[in-house]
């Protein structure tokens, strides 16, 4: 069939028509911003929220150990129904209301002045020779972020459903808190005997009781080794349990306290002596040295420091921190140099314990008589000299800050 010359061209201008009706796919891959004419209608999907952690389940176990109720639904729930947790729970909330009225009351309102300069900018607290001590720690300094606690007791595990169940476990608790809540410190040897038992196997349950205790709500714990050039690691809980004397074994949790603060909380169970440390390359004290400047709290710490066999980590505190607070077992006054340090003190010192009886400081004395600056006051108790009327504390001030 033949077509005249316009129907022949009617498929051309119909192709041409329809090529001209199609967006132009180069023009809108060159150009981001959609024409003012034609508003882009598609509906943005919001990008998926990242799964929240579930922290309930470590932070019940620190509340039940605590003596605190555990959040609804928990599976510790029919655990406090038990007359034994029952007896324990009341008991141990008489005990506490009666340690934050003699001391943690105390402790806050004389902090709130006389360490006020001091918390602003101590960020990192080292807490030498303080077994699972977390507690007057963070009484001391609410609102630091991180705090490096060391001590000879066994790093230990979060207890197991069958722990929590032992029938054994609420009288070793407390045990292992009496003398804290009473006396300000931990009885080393008592430690040594509840710490290791099947109920108490080191620090980690008692950080926790105390994290909850102190209105901290327990996000996240893991186990962590010192490597031997000081760098942090992960580890688990066969190591933990069994470490060689050539492992620094440690635990870290991160905790948020009642305002919201975010805070971490290391422990290692490491013999800082001289001799000892060779053992682990001096592991702990390397990593301490990363940390920037440190205030350095020292509580309780059996006069070691006063001691030959301890100066490395002596050096390290006066070497790297900007503050250190302690008692008069702590650093020595010898080595305080007048012109690195402005020294103020607390309270009142008499002669040690008679157990520590030849670690008397004639120059202590001296200083606490001085008439032209005399002491300041020290409304608790704490250390070894453990009545109100008896205790000290030295605050030391660096007179160079430490460099970053």
């Amino acid at each position: 069939m033949r077509f005249t010359t316009p129907q022949r061209l009617l498929p051309a201008v119909l192709l041409l028509l329809a090529a001209c009706n199609e967006p132009s796919t180069t023009k809108t891959e060159q150009s981001a911003t959609p024409p003012a004419t034609a508003p882009d209608t598609t509906v943005a999907l919001a990008p998926p929220k990242p799964a929240v952690p579930d922290t309930a389940a470590i932070h019940n176990v620190a509340a039940y150990l605590a003596g605190l109720p555990v959040s609804q639904g928990s599976d510790l729930q029919p655990l406090e129904t038990r007359p034994a947790w029952q007896a324990y729970a009341a008991d141990a909330d008489k005990s506490w209301t009666k340690y934050h009225a003699a001391r943690t009351a105390k402790i806050e309102a004389w902090a709130a002045t006389e360490l006020d300069s001091v918390r602003a900018d101590s960020p990192t607290i080292f807490y030498p020779f303080s077994g699972p001590d977390f507690l007057n720690v963070t009484t001391m300094f609410p609102g630091s972020q991180t705090y490096v606690l060391l001590g000879l007791e066994p790093v230990g595990t979060v207890p197991s459903r069958a722990n929590l169940e032992n029938s054994k476990l609420f009288p070793a608790l407390k045990e292992s808190l009496w003398s804290v809540l009473n006396f300000s410190f931990f009885r080393t040897n008592s430690m040594a005997v509840n710490l290791k038992s099947v109920e108490l196997d080191g620090a980690l349950p008692l950080m926790l009781l105390f994290a909850a205790r102190t209105q901290h709500q327990v996000e996240a714990v893991r186990y962590v080794q010192l490597l031997p050039d000081g760098q942090l690691a992960e580890a688990d809980s066969t190591l933990i349990r069994k470490p060689s004397r050539k492992v620094t074994p440690g635990v870290e949790l991160k905790l948020r306290s009642a305002s919201g603060q975010a805070k971490t909380v290391q422990y290692f169970s490491v013999d800082i002596s001289d001799g000892q440390l060779g053992q682990t390359q001096e592991a702990a004290l390397k990593y301490v040295r990363t940390l920037g400047p440190l205030t350095t709290y020292v509580k309780s710490a059996t006069y070691l420091m006063h001691k030959s066999y301890f100066s490395k980590v002596r050096n390290l505190v006066l070497e790297r921190s900007n503050f250190v607070l302690q008692d008069d077992s702590g650093i020595a006054m010898k080595y305080f140099k007048p012109a690195d340090w402005q020294l103020t003190y607390y309270g009142t010192y008499k002669r040690p314990i008679n157990l520590f009886a030849k670690q008397y400081q004639p120059a202590m004395t001296a200083a606490y008589a001085d008439k032209a600056n005399p002491p300041r006051p020290l409304p608790f108790g704490t250390g070894y000299n453990w009545r109100e009327n008896d205790s000290n504390l030295l605050l030391a001030r660096r007179v160079g800050p430490v460099a970053e």
